[in-house]
C-alpha cells in the first residue's frame, strides 16, 4: 500500500495541516511533491496525543477522496473539531505525537451465526467497524492491542463505540465489517 518514505511524508503533512489551521484559518494545498499512490483513494484517520493521552482521533472509514486530501481533512478535523476534545492551542502542536493510519476498503464479514465472528477477526490485524440502523462505530487495529483485548472485548467496546449494547454483536441485524491498516508515526 504506502511506502514507509510515503508514511513520513504523511505525518509531516498532517503536522503541517494542523500547524497552518490553526495559526492561519486556512486550509493548506495539497504539496506539488506529492507521490502518485498518495493521490489514489484511500481511507486514514488522524489520531493526536498528547503526553502519551489521547487528544483527538478522526478519520475516514472509506476511500471518499485521494489519501493526500483526506489526511489534510482528517488531520485539522481531528485537531479542532474532535467533540470529546477542546480544540487544539497553538502551544500544544509540538507537543502532540501523531498518528496516521492508512486503511483498507472495509469489508462485509459473512458469518451464519454472530458467535462464528470470534474465529474471523484477528487482533493486531483487523480493525472493527460495527453498523445498526443509523449507529456505526469504528475501532482502528491498534486499539485493541493497545487495551489487550481479545476478540469479544473488542467487539463489545465497538459496539459501545457506536452507541449500541456491548453485546449487539450477537443480533442479526448488526453488519460488522474489518479492515486493515498502515500506522506510521513521527
Amino acid at each position: 500500500m504506502v511506502s514507509e518514505e510515503e508514511g513520513k511524508f504523511l505525518v509531516k503533512l498532517a503536522k503541517e495541516s494542523i500547524k497552518n489551521y490553526i495559526v492561519r484559518r486556512k486550509i493548506m494545498d495539497v504539496p506539488e511533491d506529492v507521490p502518485d499512490t498518495l493521490k489514489e483513494d484511500m481511507g486514514a484517520f488522524v489520531t493526536l496525543n498528547k503526553n502519551g493521552m489521547l487528544r483527538g482521533c478522526i478519520g475516514y472509514s472509506e476511500p471518499v477522496k485521494p489519501l493526500v486530501n483526506a489526511v489534510i481533512d482528517v488531520a485539522i478535523s481531528a485537531a479542532v473539531n474532535d467533540p470529546r476534545f477542546p480544540p487544539v492551542s497553538f502551544d500544544e502542536i509540538d507537543d502532540l505525537e501523531i498518528e496516521v493510519s492508512v486503511l483498507t476498503k472495509p469489508e462485509i464479514i459473512e458469518v451464519e451465526k454472530p458467535e462464528e465472528y470470534l474465529d474471523k477477526i484477528e487482533i493486531g490485524k483487523d480493525g472493527l467497524i460495527i453498523e445498526r440502523g443509523p449507529f456505526k462505530g469504528l475501532l482502528l487495529p491498534q486499539v485493541a492491542v493497545e487495551w489487550g483485548w481479545n476478540v469479544e472485548e473488542f467487539l463489545y467496546n465497538t459496539c459501545t463505540k457506536a452507541g449500541l449494547t456491548a453485546d449487539c454483536w450477537l443480533y442479526n441485524d448488526v453488519k460488522i465489517y474489518k479492515f486493515h491498516s498502515e500506522i506510521f508515526h513521527e
